[in-house]
C-alpha cells in the first residue's frame, strides 16, 4: 500500500484532519519553546469553504502537525484594493531584531491572482507566532503593463552585516533582492523593485519561482534556491551561489543564473526533481522550499532542513509538506536527502554500515521533468567509510545503468519510507554538475 492510499480516506475531511497535507508554499519557524509553526499558501484546490488568511500549523518534532487556524482573518484591506486578490500566497516569517534587544515577528505575505503580475508583498507583525497579527501595509507592489516583475514569493535573508533583504519574484523578469528597512521592514527605498539576481529564457514561459537566500557564514557565501518550471506537474528545485546577496549567483558549473542564451534547462545546479522508490509513492513536482535551520544539543551544531510541497504523482491535485536534511559537500555544495526526515531515532542504524554496495539512485537529469525510477547501483567509496547514520563527506563512484559518475558526496542516516526502515542515504553532484541520490539496499 502507497503512502497515498494510506492517507486517501482523510484527504477530503476538514482542517483538523488535515496534518501536512493541504499546504503550498509553506516555511517552517522555531519559537522560544522549541514548538515548531508552519505559515502556507491559504488556497486548497475544489474546497470553497476554506478560509483565507495564511493557514497555520504546530509541531512539537516536525513530524506532526496540527491546525492552528488562520494568521490574518483574510486578505487586509490594502492587499485586496490594490491586486483583488481572494486568499495570501507564499508567507515569509522571520525573527525580527529590534534596536532595544527584543524579538518580533514579521509576515511577509503575498497577494495576487493567478497568471497576474498585479502583484503585492505585504507585512504583518505580531510579539508572538500564535498571533494576533497586525498588518503594516504594502513592502513592494508591482503592476501588470507597467512593471516587469511580479511581487510574489516573498523571503528574507540577513546578510554578512546583519542587515535585511527581501527576495522576491515569479516568472516575468525573474528573482529580484531588495534592501529593507532594519527598523520597519518595509523598503529601504520606497517603491524600490530591487536587482534581478535570477531569470529564465521566453522559451520556457520564464517559469523560475519560489526563492530563498541562505548565508552561509562558514564559507561567506549565498546560496540561492529556486524552482523551475510549473508548479502542477515539473517543479524542480535548483542552488546556485554567490559572494554577494546582489549577485552574480552561479551553478556548479559557473553558469550565470540570470543567462537567457545558454539552453534553459542547463542554467542551475538541479538538486530535487520527482521521483519514486521500488514501486511506491512518486512525489512529483517537489518545489517552492524555504530553509530551516534548527540547533541540536548542548554544542550547538546546527541542522539544516528543506522544507518544501510536494505532490502525488497518482493524484497530482493532492499535495503535502515534506522536510528534507540539507548537508554540504566538500567541495561546498548542498545536497538534499532523497527521503522525507522521520526523526533523529529513525535516521540512526542500529550499527555503523559500510558504504561499499548495491544502493537505489536517482539522478536528477537537468533536462528531463519526468519522475525518475530509482536504480540499482553500485557505490564504492575512496575510505572504507563506515556511519551508523553521522553525516559524513565522501567521494564516492557509482557505477550501472550506464553510469559512470564521481561524487563530492554527503553520506547520512535515513529512513527509507519504501521498505519502512533504517538505512543509510546519500547525495552528490557529479564531474559534469549532476546530482544524484542514493539509499542503501538491492
Amino acid at each position: 500500500m502507497t503512502l497515498l492510499e494510506k492517507l486517501q480516506p482523510a484527504l477530503t475531511t476538514g482542517p483538523e484532519t488535515w496534518g501536512a497535507r493541504h499546504a503550498h508554499d509553506p516555511t517552517v519557524v522555531r519559537d522560544d519553546d522549541g514548538t515548531y509553526y508552519l505559515f502556507s499558501t491559504d488556497a486548497v484546490a475544489n474546497s470553497a469553504n476554506i478560509p483565507a488568511g495564511v493557514h497555520v500549523r504546530s509541531s512539537p518534532d516536525l513530524l506532526e502537525w496540527t491546525y492552528r487556524g488562520t494568521a490574518l482573518d483574510g486578505v487586509p484591506e490594502p492587499a485586496f484594493e490594490w491586486s483583488g486578490a481572494k486568499g495570501l500566497w507564499a508567507p515569509e516569517v522571520v525573527r525580527w531584531p529590534s534596536a532595544a534587544g527584543e524579538n518580533r515577528w514579521h509576515m511577509y505575505y503575498s497577494a495576487s491572482t493567478f497568471g497576474s503580475s498585479t502583484s503585492a508583498i505585504g507585512l504583518a507583525v505580531a510579539d508572538k507566532l500564535t498571533g494576533p497579527w497586525e498588518d503594516r501595509g504594502l513592502v513592494v507592489r508591482t503592476l501588470a503593463g507597467r512593471d516587469s516583475q511580479n511581487a510574489i514569493d516573498a523571503a528574507v535573508t540577513f546578510d554578512r552585516n546583519g542587515d535585511p533583504w527581501l527576495t522576491y519574484g515569479s516568472f516575468f523578469s525573474g528573482i529580484h533582492t531588495l534592501r529593507l528597512n532594519p527598523e520597519t521592514g518595509m523598503a529601504q527605498s520606497p517603491e524600490d523593485l530591487g536587482t534581478c539576481i535570477a531569470r529564465r529564457s521566453p522559451d520556457v514561459d520564464r517559469a523560475i519561482e519560489g526563492a530563498f537566500i541562505q548565508y552561509r557564514a562558514e564559507d561567506d557565501r549565498y546560496v540561492l534556491f529556486v524552482s523551475y518550471d510549473s508548479l502542477f506537474n515539473t517543479y524542480n528545485v535548483r542552488v546556485a551561489v554567490a559572494e554577494e546577496i546582489t549577485g552574480p549567483y552561479r551553478d556548479v558549473n559557473g553558469a550565470d543564473m540570470t543567462d537567457v542564451d545558454t539552453a534553459p534547462h542547463a542554467v542551475g545546479t538541479k538538486v530535487l526533481g520527482s521521483y519514486r522508490f521500488d514501486g511506491d509513492t512518486s512525489w512529483l513536482a517537489p518545489g517552492h522550499n524555504s530553509i530551516l535551520t534548527v540547533p541540536t544539543g548542548e554544542s550547538g551544531v546546527e541542522e539544516q532542513f528543506m522544507v518544501h510541497h510536494v505532490r502525488f504523482a497518482e493524484d497530482a491535485t493532492q499535495h503535502i509538506v515534506q522536510l528534507r536534511r540539507v548537508f554540504t559537500t566538500a567541495k561546498g555544495w548542498p545536497v538534499v536527502s532523497p527521503q522525507p526526515y522521520a526523526g533523529p531515532e529513525r535516521e540512526t542504524l542500529a550499527s555503523a554500515a559500510g558504504i561499499t554496495g548495491i544502493w537505489r539512485v536517482v539522478r536528477f537529469a537537468p533536462g528531463s521533468p519526468e519522475p525518475v525510477e530509482a536504480q540499482p547501483m553500485t557505490v564504492h567509496d575512496d575510505g572504507a567509510v563506515t556511519s551508523a547514520g553521522e553525516p559524513c563527506r565522501a567521494s564516492l563512484t557509482l557505477s550501472g545503468d550506464g553510469v559512470d559518475a564521481h561524487l563530492d558526496a554527503v553520506v547520512f542516516g535515513s529512513w527509507d519510507f519504501s521498505r519502512n526502515r533504517s538505512a543509510l542515504s546519500f547525495s552528490g553532484i557529479d564531474e559534469h554538475g549532476v546530482v544524484y541520490s542514493g539509499t542503501q539496499g538491492a
